[in-house]
């Protein structure tokens, strides 16, 4: 082999080499580039609903595509309209949400932890609950509602939201608890504590990340109802802010920037809660076992 042979063989060992990591990074920068246009995709809908809610009173399909004269008259009107009902749908969100847990996190230490007879059969019970329609359940709840005075009331709405929050939270938390040691709870009744105390001092601080998830959906469905609010009242009286958006919409609706408007407030208390609550969503709900 000649000296001149040498310098070619290292020059293409060189360029093999290469090419794969010119392959990685082009690979690597195409699915950011689709990442990008993707999640611009979906976020469009949210950046034309608050462009819109800048734009001057009228008809959305001619607003301009930027707010370069943005004026905030539609959210001064949206909260002079809407204030009221969004505290409504506060209190009906969190009295939901206090509600399932109360009976959801017990419910779900029991199926979990406790060896009892037919816990596939009220399992299965609770799956078939979550596949019933809910116009189903809101017409059932009418005619019982009507009885009992609960139409055009927060309680009443309460309990409505809550029946479909409680099955969902029991499975969300029974999935959590299935992963608690045995032996933490067996400890404890060593130590001379009852059910009810493990079940207090241990398993609800353990599972504090699984209550955190389970009260964050029941919010976030409760506050996003539509199918209860407009079957379970009749008056104007008791009006959560999805029933309020609805109000606005018609056949002859000119003033899209209010509309609007009043969506983006309506999201405001969901975004944050999901930014506040993403890292206990992600946590394990043994990290607490682990320490």
């Amino acid at each position: 082999m000649t000296d001149n042979a040498l310098p070619l063989r290292v020059a293409t060992q060189r360029e093999v080499a290469t090419k794969p990591r010119v392959k990685r990074h082009r690979t690597k920068w195409l699915s950011t580039a689709i990442g990008i246009l993707l999640l611009c995709i979906m976020l469009f809908p949210v950046y034309w609903m608050i462009n819109i809610s800048l734009q001057p009173a009228g008809p959305a399909i001619e607003a301009a595509w930027f707010p370069i004269h943005a004026q905030l008259n539609g959210y001064v009107q949206a909260f002079h309209d809407q204030a009221g009902n969004l505290v409504t749908s506060l209190l009906i969100a969190l009295g939901s949400v206090v509600i399932s847990l109360v009976i959801a996190t017990p419910a779900a230490y029991a199926l979990a932890q406790f060896k009892v007879k037919g816990v596939g059969i009220v399992l299965f019970g609770i799956l078939i609950s979550q596949m019933i329609p809910g116009i189903v359940v809101a017409n059932a709840l009418y005619a019982a509602y009507n009885d009992l005075h609960l139409l055009n009331s927060i309680p009443g709405l309460i309990l409505a939201d809550s029946t479909a929050g409680i099955p969902f939270a029991i499975l969300i938390m029974r999935a959590f608890m299935l992963n608690i040691p045995t032996s933490i709870i067996e400890a404890a009744k060593v130590d001379g504590a009852g059910n009810f105390r493990a079940f207090r001092s241990i398993v609800l601080p353990i599972s504090f990340n699984a209550l955190i998830t389970a009260g964050l959906f029941t919010f976030l469905f409760t506050w996003s109802d539509f199918l209860f609010a407009l079957t379970l009242t009749t008056t104007q009286n008791v009006q959560p802010i999805t029933l309020g958006i609805y109000q606005y919409i018609g056949t002859f609706t000119a003033d899209w920037s209010t509309v609007m408007a009043a969506a983006v407030m309506a999201s405001i208390p969901a975004i944050v809660l999901l930014l506040a609550a993403q890292k206990f969503i992600a946590a394990g709900a043994t990290g607490g076992a682990v320490k």
